[in-house]
Parts: structure tokens; C-alpha cells; sequence
């Protein structure tokens, strides 16, 4: 987060000139997944997917045919897939004992007289200290930006979606950077290799490697080079982080402290960085009037039913509806006077993804960034910041944000939150037990 020995960094991000009809804000799920399939198919110069995972489902077959298919069609074509080397080789959380996604990606190879091949990025040794969390997909002059990775739910392939936000930019500008960063600092790193191809070595034996990627990541940006400092009208600048006190961290803390009269923030997960927290108090002390969009627990992609029997990941929603009370309890005052405003997401079965920010009517932040701890210290993060001096969005923006608010409710009282009496027993008894052996502190660090 900034401090008073760290130079402001938003006055001297450089950026790429956009137009307004340059920037299209996807309508949902199910319009993401049209638009990706289409983009797929229309390339003619390049794909780079990156993502925290491709999943082996109904969804994730039809993006890999599609690339595959393209890929086939223009043999000249550039497609490269990145994914998070650890989530690759595991089944899903929760789920009796799976190969992971690795052995469907390397049986796809097998089967297709195309190649498309798909690396694992190892950020860190082990998954619960830091993952791949790059968002974006760069398909010829066009960057399709989601927080959404590729699977039935995100994509909203059958009844269920995860909801996410969903832009596409034109901007071969940006689209260069991106795939620069992918190719440079990442699939030329010996840390990273293919997951499409049998024999893969052992997380154990990249130790070295993936130390030495993860030292060059911490000082990594996007080349902006063929960008500018000109901060008059409609621009997009691509930011990078990993690690305590990186870039995207800091600018996330200045876009915050910039605000003056208006800050909306989306995130799934409530558990917001102390620097976060101390951020929108200055704003609220100020007079800054802040919306807050969190998914109700059920809507949480972690969320078991009482019926089901209990897991351990399972609690996770009910961490995180326990910090929401906490915060909504501390500025009570702000919620009863309007100025601060905690709104609850859920539609039915669906699930709620959404994260970034919009900052007074000029400032727009896309990330797959959680605003949490993890996201801050462990994962390797990107954003797009959208700069529009001029207000040549605000009626997309606004438009967006109204459909966001459709499946919202706004919390009153703190007290209209669960607390642990109300919570299923199996539940309650393993959050009492987590309190009492004081290691709730430790897992909202790397939740």
C-alpha cells in the first residue's frame, strides 16, 4: 500500500489511447462465451488464453476444440494457453482423488492432428502460497478481459453461472503488451513447461527455478513503451503484482485514496486488506459516499448446503460473512447516515465472481484481484485501468453497474448478518474450534 516513503504511482502510469467504440462491456455469462467462441474462430494472427485454469468439462472441451479447430484451419496461427502449473495436476477441492486437468489437456494432444499447447505456470511450491491469477485473452488486436476462468459455470454452458464482468477492448496496443508479458516473462522461464506433453517433472525438482521466476515477477511490469503520460482523454493501462507492496497492490490503495465523491468496489470474497480497510476509512472521513457488492454466502462458489455432509471448505463463506459483520458492525454509523452502503448479491443457485472498482466518474479498475490478503501478497495478479477524464463511458459503466445492483440487497443493520448461533452445527463447531486455537488470523492471510 502507498506510504509516506513511496512515490505516487498513478501520476506516471503510462498508457494506451482508447475510443469509446474501441470498449464493448459483455452482457453476462452466456454472451462471454459466444464472444470468446467467435473471436476464436475469426483469428488470424494469435490466441493467447491465460487463466488460472481450463477446466476438463463440457465448456472447457468446446473452448479447447475451438482453438484447435482454428488452429487447424490457419496452420500459421500463434495459439498458446497458459494455466497455473499446481491447479493443472489437482482434482477439484472437496472431490474424491482426480488426475487433474493435466491428464485431459495431454490426451487432447494426443487425439488432435493440431497443436495447441498449454503451460503451467508454477508461481510458488506449493498452491496455498501463491497461484497464476492473470486474467485475459489476446485473440489478433482485440484483449477479452474476465475475472472468469474456462468451465461449465463460469462460461454459463448449462442451467447454472458464476457471475463475472466481462469487457472486450480493441486496442493493438495493449493486445501487444500482454502477449509480451506471456512470452518474455513467463513460457521462457525453464520454471515453466508444457502440460500437454507426458512426463512432466516434479513440482520438487523446479524448486530453484520457481524461485528464481518468482524474483523476476516482484520487479516484471507490462511494456508500455508505445504508451504515454497524456492524461486527457480515454486510456487503458495494464498493471502487474506479486508479492508485499507490488505495483497493482499500491495503485489499488491510490485509486482509493484518489476518490472524492463516489467508490464502488466488487468483491466475492470479503476479507479486505488492513491497507484496503484504512483506505476507505480516510475516504469515509472525507465525505466520499462507498458502495460495497459482496455475494451473499450462499452465492459463494464455496458454499455446501446444510444437507450435504460437511467439508472444511465449506466454512470458508461463513468466514467471510463473519468478516462482513464485523466491518458493517465498526461503521454502523456510515450505514445508518447512507454514506456507506453494504449490498448482498444472489440470484437463485447462482454463483457471485465480480471484482474491481469505479472510482468517482473517472476512473475504472478491471482485475481478477480478490481486495484480500491473498491477492496482495501471494497471487500473480494483473488489472486494466480505464482512465475516462472526459465521461466518454459513463453510460456503458452506469449501465453495467445497474445490471450488477439487479440481484442485490442492501444490509441495514449488521445485525441483519448470520452470526454463529444461526450457523449449521458442523459449521459452528469447527469455527469455535478455529477461534479457540487462534489460527483465524493465519487463514484469513491466505484465504
Amino acid at each position: 500500500m502507498p506510504s509516506l516513503f513511496k512515490r505516487p504511482l498513478l501520476p506516471k502510469l503510462r498508457s494506451f489511447a482508447l475510443t469509446a467504440d474501441a470498449v464493448t462491456i459483455l452482457d453476462g455469462a452466456a454472451e462471454f462465451r459466444r464472444c470468446l467462441l467467435e473471436q476464436i474462430a475469426q483469428a488470424t494472427q494469435r490466441i493467447y488464453i491465460v487463466a488460472l485454469y481450463l477446466q476438463e468439462d463440457e465448456a472447457g472441451q468446446e473452448i479447447l476444440d475451438a482453438l484447435h479447430a482454428a488452429k487447424a484451419k490457419r496452420p500459421e496461427l500463434d495459439v498458446v494457453v497458459v494455466v497455473d502449473w499446481l491447479r493443472a495436476q489437482r482434482g477439484l477441492i472437496g472431490a474424491k482423488k482426480q488426475p487433474g486437468n493435466s491428464a485431459w489437456y495431454q490426451e487432447q494432444t494426443r487425439t488432435h492432428a493440431s497443436e495447441v499447447p498449454i503451460y503451467g505456470v508454477p508461481v510458488q511450491t506449493r498452491e496455498l502460497f501463491g497461484v497464476l491469477h492473470l486474467k485475459g485473452f489476446v485473440i489478433d488486436d482485440c484483449v477479452l478481459y474476465s475475472g472468469a476462468s474456462l468451465n461449465n459455470v463460469y462460461l454459463h454452458k448449462f442451467d447454472k453461472y458464476r457471475y463475472d464482468r466481462y469487457h472486450l477492448l480493441r486496442n493493438e496496443a495493449l493486445a501487444d503488451s500482454m502477449q509480451h508479458l506471456v512470452q518474455h516473462g513467463l513460457i521462457a522461464s525453464s520454471a515453466v513447461h508444457r502440460l500437454d506433453l507426458p512426463n512432466l517433472p516434479s513440482t520438487r525438482s523446479l524448486r530453484k527455478d520457481i524461485g528464481d521466476l518468482r524474483s523476476r515477477l516482484k520487479y516484471a511490469a507490462y511494456d508500455t513503451q508505445a504508451g504515454n503520460l497524456d492524461k486527457s482523454g480515454l486510456s487503458v493501462s495494464p498493471l502487474l503484482g506479486v508479492g508485499k507492496n507490488n505495483p497493482l497492490s499500491r495503485v489499488i490503495g491510490e485509486l482509493i485514496a484518489s476518490s472524492r465523491r463516489q467508490l464502488t468496489i466488487c468483491t466475492p470474497y470479503f476479507n479486505l486488506p488492513l491497507g484496503v480497510t484504512r483506505e476507505i476509512n480516510r475516504a469515509l472521513a472525507r465525505g466520499v459516499r462507498i458502495d460495497i457488492i459482496v455475494g451473499d454466502k450462499t452465492a459463494n462458489d464455496f458454499y455446501m448446503p446444510p444437507s450435504e455432509p460437511f467439508k472444511i471448505i465449506a466454512a470458508l463463506p461463513y468466514l467471510y460473512e463473519i468478516s462482513l459483520r464485523r466491518f458493517a458492525k465498526r461503521h454502523q454509523r456510515y450505514i445508518d447516515s447512507g454514506q456507506l452502503n453494504l449490498h448482498l448479491w444472489r440470484d437463485g443457485d447462482n454463483t457471485y465472481h465480480l471484482k474491481g472498482m469505479w472510482i468517482d466518474e473517472r476512473y475504472t479498475l478491471l482485475t481478477g484481484n480478490n481486495l484480500n490478503p491473498r491477492a496482495f501478497r501471494l497471487d500473480l495478479e494483473n488489472a486494466l485501468l480505464l482512465d475516462d477524464p472526459k465521461g466518454e463511458l459513463l453510460g456503458p459503466r452506469q449501465a453495467e453497474l445497474e445490471q450488477i445492483y439487479q440481484h442485490t440487497r442492501r444490509i441495514n443493520r449488521y445485525l441483519d448478518l448470520e452470526t454463529l448461533p444461526d450457523y449449521p452445527a458442523a459449521v459452528a463447531r469447527f469455527l469455535k474450534r478455529v477461534s479457540r486455537v487462534r489460527i483465524e488470523r493465519l487463514l484469513y492471510r491466505i484465504l
